[in-house]
């Protein structure tokens, strides 16, 4: 049977955290896989109830505390075969969608200091991210160091830091890139162009286009 990415990060997840509730595996994904795989929340506890239909994961009804039971989930042998098996699938990358990237692309058609804004929004943000994985990278190495799974999460925690300080790096130059142009005229004209069509009379504009057809002929 196919099944969607969600049913994998699941088993992935109780593979390495054994019975944990439908909550439980949401907050697990969200400070682990989360930095680097978007998870559709609303689709872990259907695609866990489909799991255990499938005698993927068991549930254990553990003792009860106040009025509810706590229903947590472990993954099963079957559950570990069918991870076993993903994993030995040749990976694919979706395409990539970055709003960020789209509109600096086009940023010329956009108002002065916008695209400047943007970088400064995307630095922001990730410090802001960085720091986070610091902070994680710290609490693994002293909780989890023993776990024949931490040089794994180390490795892709390592990636995520690369990549962060690298765009931290690209988004220095890039900044200085759009400064360099914004106090220069000459090397941003798209105001002044818009500007000058705008005020430029039918007769000009007509006589103008004609000049960029004969150009175009030649």
């Amino acid at each position: 049977m196919k099944r969607n990415q969600t049913a994998f990060a699941i088993l992935g997840i109780l593979a390495i955290h054994g019975n944990q509730s439908g909550y439980e595996v949401r907050r697990t994904v969200q400070t682990t896989v989360g930095f680097f795989w978007g998870e559709s929340y609303g689709q872990i506890y259907p695609t866990m109830k489909r799991l255990a239909a499938e005698g993927l994961i068991a549930e254990e009804l553990a003792a009860s505390t106040g009025k509810r039971r706590r229903r947590g989930y472990s993954i099963t042998a079957s559950g570990c075969e069918q991870l076993r098996q993903w994993l030995a699938v040749p990976y694919r990358n979706d395409p990539p969608r970055d709003e960020f990237l789209m509109k600096l692309f086009f940023g010329h058609e956009a108002a002065h200091g916008v695209s400047i804004a943007h970088i400064r929004k995307f630095q922001q943000e990730h410090r802001a991210l960085l720091a986070s994985l610091l902070e994680l990278e710290r609490l693994a190495r002293a909780r989890n160091a023993a776990n024949p799974g931490f040089p794994f999460w180390m490795l892709t925690l390592s990636f995520g830091l690369s990549q962060i300080r690298c765009a931290l790096e690209w988004s220095e130059s890039a900044l200085a890139t759009l400064q360099a142009m914004e106090s220069n005229p000459l090397t941003s004209t798209h105001d002044s162009v818009h500007a000058q069509i705008a005020t430029t009379s039918p007769e000009s504009t007509r006589s103008l286009n004609a000049s960029s057809t004969d150009i175009e002929d030649r």
